[in-house]
């Protein structure tokens, strides 16, 4: 998976093959087909792993912020880079446009449970779904800031840090709301 995420970072969605990460890991394109099955698998098992590194991470930034020694930013800047960086936005358009769309099932799940994870009290029938509706909000504004943030915001005359900026005042209300932090 390593070596799938370091083609991801490296080349783009399109170069994550069988061939090149067998390659990578001198493997032939034989063992990584008995592996995962197709490309499809590949990428599948590709987004379940950058899903779980991700989360992790942002999971960890969450708990921080709650502990007073976090900040609502650095969850955002985790999301973004997560869908930049990362190549997050690249393989789930890649996913998508290639009609492989249960490659997203893995990080749509691995951020399901770790909200829930994170605050249980908005599993409850009835429950206000604070941090659950700001996730939703936060990923997408992070998706479409990876995908073409940087030429909107130029076509815009805006700095591109205003995305982040307008997920950081989201994100901070949300955790005053829950309680998590206090302005």
């Amino acid at each position: 998976m390593d070596a799938a995420r370091q083609l991801l970072i490296e080349a783009g969605p399109q170069a994550v093959t069988l061939k090149a990460v067998a390659a990578r890991i001198n493997r032939t394109h034989a063992n990584l087909l008995h592996h995962f099955g197709s490309a499809a698998g590949l990428q599948k098992a590709l987004a379940g792993y950058l899903a779980a590194l991700v989360c992790e991470s942002i999971g960890d930034a969450v708990r921080a912020t709650k502990a007073g020694i976090g900040s609502p930013r650095e969850v955002v800047d985790l999301t973004f880079e997560a869908f930049d960086r990362e190549g997050g936005g690249a393989l789930a358009s890649w996913v998508l446009l290639s009609g492989n769309e249960d490659a997203l099932d893995p990080i749509v799940e691995t951020i399901d449970r770790l909200v829930d994870e994170l605050h249980p009290q908005e599993r409850e029938h009835g429950a206000e779904r604070t941090m659950h509706e700001a996730t939703l909000a936060l990923c997408l504004l992070a998706l479409g800031d990876a995908l073409l943030g940087e030429r909107l915001a130029d076509s815009l005359h805006v700095r591109r840090e205003t995305a982040r900026e307008h997920a950081t005042a989201m994100m901070t209300a949300s955790f005053v709301k829950i309680g998590y932090i206090e302005v």
